[in-house]
């Protein structure tokens, strides 16, 4: 994390900006917890542990933004994030996901991340790897008489000519040319593919087994099984793919990739956790649940506050790993939560409920604003479309008006008003509506379609 290349908040917010319309608050808080990423970072060794990180706990009914901004956060910053429900784990003792879990997925992204940016280092020389196995299937490289063979009991180890040498040399070369322009895509080969190993063994947990114990077991397994070859005859560009993979992790350091994907996500690694007040105290139906709801805020206070937790890939620590929470807290309130649980997430931000000046801006300002995805989803079939200033604002006003008179569910509901706008004439394209067409959604295209929507809203609160 070098000052150059790591964003100010003001740089963090202007990304945000890009794809989330409104919610500032929210926006500078998470970019100051960003950035306090990196100057945590650049303090003194003696103190850099005992800086601990701001976790943030978001308020907001659904659909104005809250996973929106957790996850361009953590792609601004290339971060691993995951993102999991309260609501999916209980307290050990009952069934269900444990909430380590969600420290392993992490660990996982991690790894993912540290191994895509190690396949982009060695990505030219296992291409190079694999054009010589690609040219190789084609024109088998023959020895020169001028040198000894290497081995003699190898393939094609036996002297030749000198002359046929230069001919099977010059024909490589041209053969490796039309390789590199792409003439031979086509063309079938065969080639010799790793089969996994350990197909259809599995392990059966039971008991104290724990997940990860489960997983170390089932790679243990798949470790001493033999490493079969497989001979497959396969286009080039199939090979291609099936190769790289192959090469790629023959120049990859799995111990490093470990080591700093640990490193990565103990240091940078972001928890997003949802619905965190479906287990507040207040919320929904006591009967049966609250004592459940009580345990696993209790399971996540270590793991907030801080602890060891064994991966496959090693121990990771969560004392440095940002957790954000958010949940709607329609029917329960923050202060339901366990006050230790509170006290771990400092920062409260609330998100204001989206206006109908809000849906507009949705509609037309993001980078991927749901209007430019219809528009190049149609480009595809060849098919212009265009949308009237007067047609995004009635389109704002319905889903605004929709979301007051029936649920409320935020910036989803432009999904359900612009499929229902466009539904129809998806399904003419290209059929009835051919190439280089152009359509221009109009105020009162709009209004014609969508009347219904609004004239059912009594029936719509019986339809899913």
């Amino acid at each position: 994390m070098d000052n150059k290349s790591f964003l100010t908040p003001k740089e963090i917010v202007a990304e945000l900006d890009k794809y989330i319309i409104g919610q500032n608050d929210a926006k500078r808080n998470v970019a100051i917890a960003l950035r306090n990423r990196w100057r945590r970072m650049n303090t003194p060794a003696e103190i850099q542990d005992e800086i601990v990180p701001n976790n943030i706990l978001m308020i907001g009914a659904t659909g104005v933004g809250k996973t929106e901004i957790a996850r361009r956060l953590a792609k601004i910053a290339d971060a691993p994030f995951t993102k999991v429900e309260a609501s999916k784990f209980t307290e050990v003792g009952y069934v269900g996901r444990d909430v380590e879990s969600m420290v392993r997925d992490l660990v996982e992204q991690s790894v993912n991340l540290v191994k895509a940016a190690k396949k982009e280092e060695v990505k030219e020389k296992a291409s190079q790897a694999v054009e010589d196995i690609i040219l190789d299937s084609l024109i088998p490289p023959m020895r020169s008489t001028s040198q000894k063979p290497i081995n003699t009991t190898a393939e094609n180890s036996t002297s030749v000519p000198q002359d046929d040498y230069e001919l099977n040399q010059k024909t490589r070369e041209r053969f490796r040319e039309k390789l590199r322009n792409g003439e031979m895509e086509d063309r079938k080969i065969d080639i010799n593919v790793k089969a996994p190993a350990g197909n259809g063994m599995g392990v059966v947990g039971g008991g104290m087994m724990d997940e990860t114990s489960m997983i170390n077991i089932q790679d243990m397994l798949n470790n001493m099984m033999p490493k079969k070859n497989k001979r497959r005859k396969v286009t080039i560009a199939e090979a291609r793919k099936l190769l790289i993979e192959e090469e790629v992790s023959k120049l990859i350091d799995m111990d490093e990739v470990k080591e700093e994907a640990i490193a990565k996500a103990q240091n940078t690694g972001m928890i997003f956790i949802d619905e965190i007040d479906k287990i507040a105290k207040g919320s929904g139906n006591s009967s049966g649940g609250d004592v459940s709801r009580e345990g696993v805020q209790r399971d996540l206070l270590p793991i907030v506050e801080g602890s060891a937790v064994n991966t496959k890939y090693g121990i990771i620590h969560t004392d440095h790993v940002l957790f954000i929470a958010a949940g709607a807290f329609h029917v329960s309130k923050p202060s339901d939560l366990i006050p230790e649980l509170q006290g771990r997430f400092p920062i409260r931000v609330e998100l204001d409920s989206l206006t109908k000046d809000d849906f507009l801006r949705i509609l037309k300002e993001p980078k991927n604003a749901l209007t430019r995805q219809y528009v190049a989803l149609l480009k595809a079939e060849e098919v212009e479309l265009e949308f009237n200033e007067d047609s995004l604002e009635e389109l704002a006003g319905m889903a605004f008006q929709i979301n007051a008179e029936v649920e409320n569910i935020g910036a989803r509901r432009l999904h359900t008003v612009m499929s229902k706008l466009l539904n129809e004439l998806l399904f003419d394209v290209p059929d009835k509506i051919g190439p280089n067409a152009k359509i221009v959604v109009t105020k009162e295209m709009v209004t014609e379609k969508l009347a219904g929507l609004i004239k059912n809203k009594d029936l719509s609160h019986y339809i899913l």
